[in-house]
């Protein structure tokens, strides 16, 4: 059974793990304000907070209904846009209103969730932050000044605010309804009876946060027997240790983007990853699931081929290591044996300074799938460069590592004549072919582009862009 809050109401169902969630709000429960509109996790309008209690702590989150199997809302409290209701309208939906943010009204309650998701944050309101709350929801009718006008304003009534602890704060001043003041001591009084149900089992089809398995193959999805793992334990979390940064493979994107250890590590990685999809879905897809869907221009896979990353290999009770380069074989084929899944991520902690950068074009800047993607990982000393990884995506059937090149540039002299020499290499390294995401010349075009961007942002007193260009 499955069982968890929707809105005020405790929800215990049958229904198999794979349904919807969204397909169980409407269908089930007649709570139509959540809306069908893509299915693919791309518009927004199906978004609902998710709230789960992490170290005695209630988190809330948006996600996308529409892409998250019923089972993952075990446990949880899921919010709908009917559980935002009260006599009066709260302020984020009265701030919609005066700012004529809504027309055909469509997309309305998902821009609504959202907003309020950001008001729950442990985090202080800006203006960017508010408006960047609404990044996974798309409105046709608006042109979108008066909702980011709308975010604004919300922001502004957010400056009294408790960061610390924000649902006293947030009820009182009729945000919320006051039914959220007793949803913790629900959830853990739930908590006591999870690991005892039998729709989490070890056998079945694996399934992670479902980005991209419930827009693959919904139905096979909906009647599958599955082994979800978006709320192991075992795999979660981000920790240091004995000279690795160690990644389960349930964290999601954002859990790796607002990681502080990994911010220590990465600097700029907010920035990085927020070219990465949008944050209901960052707040879904697992590392894991990203890179078993073996993409060739998978993001977060990209990323982690740079830094040297290496996976941890679990069957029943035997374990292995892989390097991540050496787990894609060929296009969708993997170093995975039958029964066998992703754990553990690990990175080797460089001991010294070192330059890392992420680059992607896509048709979008934001919110889209690449063209082409890379990232590289350098450690210098004065013109020497001692330590260089270097990989790409979309120019080859499987998210790939520049062996030859890194191999080449490490233990090289930093100069133009380096990096040209580097670039005939590439060619030799990549096969990209043409799709709908850029004919084959395009990708070459952008993978020495990327390249070239890389240096330029590690050393920019070193290279001008004319002179590498030329």
């Amino acid at each position: 059974m499955i069982t968890f809050i929707l809105n005020d109401k405790e929800v215990t169902t049958s229904h198999k793990s794979g349904l919807t969630l969204l397909d169980f709000i409407r269908y089930e429960k007649d709570l139509v304000g959540t809306k069908i509109g893509c299915r693919e996790g791309d518009c927004g309008a199906c978004t609902v907070l998710e709230g789960r209690l992490e170290e005695d702590k209630l988190v809330y989150r948006s996600i996308v209904s529409c892409l998250t199997p019923l089972g993952n809302a075990h446990g949880k409290h899921i919010v709908t846009v009917e559980g935002l209701n009260m006599d009066k309208l709260s302020p984020v939906q009265s701030a919609m209103v005066e700012h004529n943010a809504s027309q055909c009204g469509f997309c309305t309650p998902g821009f609504i969730v959202s907003l309020t998701g950001h008001t729950l944050e442990y985090l202080p309101s800006d203006e960017q932050s508010a408006i960047d709350s609404v990044n996974g929801n798309i409105c046709r009718c608006t042109g979108y000044k008066s909702i980011e006008r709308a975010a604004i304003s919300i922001s502004r009534m957010l400056s009294e605010k408790n960061p610390e602890q924000p649902l006293g704060w947030l009820t009182e001043n009729g945000f919320l309804p006051a039914y959220f003041l007793s949803i913790s001591e629900r959830l853990k009084s739930m908590q006591l009876n999870l690991n005892k149900d039998p729709d989490f089992s070890s056998g079945g089809q694996i399934i992670g946060g479902g980005t991209d398995l419930m827009v693959q193959k919904p139905d096979d999805i909906a009647e599958a027997s599955l082994n979800l793992f978006f709320d192991k334990k075992q795999m979660q979390g981000i920790r240091r240790k004995n000279g690795y940064m160690i990644i389960g493979a349930s964290a999601t994107a954002n859990d790796i983007m607002h990681s502080s250890l990994m911010g220590e590590y990465i600097p700029e990685i907010k920035k990085h990853f927020r070219l990465v999809s949008s944050d209901p879905i960052r707040n879904m897809g697992t590392v894991g699931g990203n890179i078993v869907n073996a993409s060739p221009i998978a993001d977060l896979v990209i990323f982690f081929l740079a830094l040297g990353t290496s996976l941890k290999l679990v069957k029943g009770r035997q374990t292995r290591n892989l390097p991540l380069e050496a787990f894609f074989l060929d296009y969708k084929k993997l170093d995975l044996q039958a029964g066998e899944y992703i754990e553990q991520l690990y990175i080797p902690l460089a001991k010294d300074r070192f330059g890392f950068n992420f680059e992607k074009v896509s048709k979008r800047t934001h919110l889209d799938i690449a063209s082409v993607n890379s990232a590289i990982f350098v450690r210098t000393q004065e013109d020497l460069l001692v330590e260089c990884r270097l990989s790409i995506g979309g120019v080859s059937p499987v998210p790939l590592f520049l062996k030859d090149t890194s191999s080449f540039l490490s233990g090289s002299r930093l100069s133009e004549a380096t990096l040209r020499e580097a670039m005939k290499i590439i060619e030799g390294e990549i096969a990209p072919i043409s799709d709908v995401r850029g004919s084959k010349e395009y990708k070459r075009l952008l993978a020495r582009q990327l390249f070239i961007a890389h240096f330029l942002k590690l050393f920019p007193e070193r290279f001008v862009i004319e002179e590498l260009i030329r």
